[in-house]
């Protein structure tokens, strides 16, 4: 059975493992944000609000993927203002494209760094392409390729990692 399945019958809507699992990864979401915000221009280099996103996905499934993906950013936005309001729509896009690549990218392949590697670059893709229509500014549209490309190394790598510990357990 792939890890998909065994997640979704875990993690189900019914079942209070399923919002623990969404508060501890929500609060990776709200820590490690406000981490990299001490650095100058640290959130949009490090991308942070996304990992925890990653790894619940894979983890854990869609459903626990899901509420991190809407609560995270909302929540961060909600208490310290960032990612600012005028932000969250395409943040909010490309967390819910993230999810949905790790589940549609879960039933293809087995886990591995190319299939984190495969979901990141399509949340990427899909997010550009919804900014660049959201104010048809091509600069902002590849921001996260320009400026948070190390971000987006950190997920690919770093997520694989901690997905791959947590497999174990």
């Amino acid at each position: 059975m792939s890890t998909a399945a065994l997640a979704s019958r875990k993690y189900s809507f019914g079942n209070y493992r399923t919002y623990l699992a969404a508060i501890a990864f929500i609060g990776g979401n709200i820590v490690v944000p406000q981490l990299c915000h001490l650095i100058p221009n640290g959130g949009l280099m490090f991308l942070p609000i996304y990992f925890f996103t990653l790894v619940a996905a894979f983890r854990c499934g869609w459903k626990v993927g899901l509420l991190t993906a809407v609560l995270s950013p909302v929540v961060n936005c909600l208490l310290f203002g960032m990612p600012p309001v005028a932000s969250l729509p395409a943040i909010l896009v490309k967390s819910l494209t993230l999810v949905a690549a790790v589940e549609l990218i879960s039933r293809k392949m087995d886990f591995s760094l190319l299939s984190v590697a495969l979901a990141v670059l399509a949340y990427q893709l899909v997010g550009m392409t919804v900014e660049f229509f959201m104010d048809f500014n091509f600069m902002h549209a590849i921001q996260d390729i320009r400026i948070g490309w190390p971000g987006i190394l950190i997920q690919i790598v770093c997520g694989y990692l901690v997905i791959k510990a947590l497999q174990r357990k």
